[in-house]
């Protein structure tokens, strides 16, 4: 559809004039509303807030004192939780601190300087290294990536996960492509859960590098919106099967379940994978933080548990979710100017406007109080050859903050959009 298909410049004129008086008024407002990541409110918070009174004593099952030294790879029960809510088994888990971007970057950083199980040389040793990025994606992974100097290639995302054709001529040609990230159920920002084939096809895909490495990013697994989750292929039973078990690293936490500041993550791979690591990380650390790790045991219980709790927080962020799709249905639709998704589950909603718009809108509501993630942060380097794609991020702020946030957005839309046209 073309851009205000059927309005004369004439009236395109005319409704610019209109937005740029809303815009002044919301300038005049002194607003301060920050859009820019994707946290829990304090609602979602005080859902957790029992976590702390579970101190009665502090020894695991087995009788380990948790106040101590010991168990670099977690306490028993914390590995059997999250084999139950993972479909992984338990001696493939290794229970880690409050960030999984943190048990990422760590991998990297091993992967670089010491070497992963499988691998020839540590990837510092190399000519070149370099990572799939699936986009519109997560900025912070790229920084990762760019930070060791990775040369990052950007992979389009479809509706049902990467461009799998895309990816599987570059691996199967390309020797000096080591890894992926991947955040394969309602990824950020785009909502995409991974269809089977593409995990199929990512298991069973022939790699001209023998160390290729995925690094599955499962952060929102356990975070559903409607009661019809999103289902995602068992990507670890699917590369044992496929004769390539080595291939994947998974991750998770409880940063949105229960703390980001205080929650508890994991890294899941194969045995051989895992063994390598517990090895490397013993040189790091005598263990992690277990008396959290039993803390978290002792009030998420079991899955079904987590689960019921997970509702509550789905109940707490549907209402606005659905409060952004309303508004921007009732500004944006039939104009030919903007197209977004409507997630499942996760943290973001992903807003594509009309091309070379995104960086002037984001800057227009910036100027007016409200503050986005940058635009072409979603794609490596934070170049979207678009500039088309915003990232909103509606679970933070109360509903009537988010309501504005949303409008004023649309104003800054239109108006970025029609400078553009009338240039």
């Amino acid at each position: 559809m073309q851009a205000y298909q059927g309005y004369s410049k004439e009236e395109m004129i005319k409704r610019k004039n209109e937005l740029s008086l809303k815009y002044e008024d919301y300038k005049k407002q002194g607003l301060k509303l920050d859009m820019s990541r994707g946290k829990p409110c304090t609602e979602q918070l005080d859902l957790s807030n029992g976590l702390f009174s579970h101190t009665e004593n502090l020894f695991a099952q087995d009788g380990f004192d948790c106040r101590n030294y010991g168990l670099v790879d977690g306490i028993k029960e914390a590995k059997a939780l999250f084999a139950e809510l993972f479909n992984v088994p338990e001696d493939q888990l290794i229970i880690g601190g409050n960030s999984s971007l943190n048990l990422m970057y760590d991998l990297i950083a091993k992967a670089f300087n010491h070497g992963l199980y499988g691998f020839e040389k540590p990837w510092s040793k190399l000519e070149k290294v370099k990572f799939l990025c699936p986009a519109p994606g997560y900025d912070r992974h790229f920084a990762v990536t760019e930070l060791f100097g990775v040369e990052m290639i950007t992979v389009p995302m479809k509706k049902d996960g990467p461009d799998m054709d895309m990816i599987e001529a570059l691996v199967a040609e390309d020797e000096s492509i080591k890894g992926m990230w991947s955040i394969p159920m309602y990824s950020n920002p785009t909502g995409i859960t991974y269809s089977d084939e593409v995990v199929r096809r990512l298991a069973y895909m022939k790699t001209k590098a023998p160390d290729f490495r995925i690094l599955w990013d499962n952060a929102y697994a356990l975070h559903h919106l409607y009661d019809t989750p999103d289902k995602l292929a068992d990507i670890i039973s699917l590369c044992q099967e496929a004769g390539n078990p080595d291939r994947v690293y998974m991750f998770s936490s409880t940063s949105k379940v229960t703390f980001p500041g205080a929650g508890v993550a994991f890294i899941a791979s194969s045995r051989a994978n895992i063994d390598h690591l517990k090895k490397l990380i013993s040189k790091q650390t005598i263990g992690y933080n277990k008396i959290n790790m039993l803390l978290h045991v002792r009030f998420l219980k079991n899955a079904d548990n987590v689960r019921e709790h997970m509702r509550k927080h789905a109940e707490i962020l549907r209402p606005k979710f659905e409060a952004v799709n309303e508004i921007l249905e009732k500004n944006l639709s039939g104009k030919g100017i903007a197209a977004w998704n409507k997630p499942n589950g996760g943290y973001f909603i992903s807003l594509d406007v009309y091309e070379g718009c995104a960086k002037k809108t984001v800057q227009l509501a910036k100027e007016a109080g409200v503050v986005f993630t940058p635009a072409g942060a979603t794609f490596p380097y934070g170049n979207d050859p678009k500039d088309s794609n915003i990232r909103i991020a509606p679970t933070y702020p109360p509903i009537s903050e988010l309501k504005t946030a949303i409008e004023v957005l649309c104003v800054c839309v239109e108006l970025a959009v029609l400078d553009k046209i009338l240039a």
